[in-house]
């Protein structure tokens, strides 16, 4: 079985608080991440290496934008994300 069949995959926006390196001006930007979360059961066709692959699974985030615009109107620069963690554990 592969990885993803362990999960439920869903696309979500949050924002969360930057700060443009050009001209230094902190903004609220929506940052698009996937969401993987676990599957409340096993699918079927699992055999005891998947069973044990799917104990170990934990739901996660990765995000999915790189770079952002500056939200400054005399900016207007693209910059990319460094602050925000590419992969985040789902506490659920």
């Amino acid at each position: 079985m592969e990885e993803r069949e362990f999960f439920i995959e869903t696309t979500e926006t949050r924002t969360h608080n930057l700060t443009c390196p050009k001209c230094g001006q902190p903004g609220e930007y929506k940052v698009t991440w996937v969401v993987r979360r676990k599957r409340p059961q096993l699918p079927r066709q699992a055999d005891e290496r998947d069973r044990a692959r799917f104990a170990k699974a934990q739901s996660y985030m990765v995000r999915r934008d790189d770079k952002l615009s500056c939200m400054n109107v005399r900016c207007r620069k693209p910059f990319e994300i460094t602050s925000l963690q590419s992969l985040a554990f789902l506490n659920e």
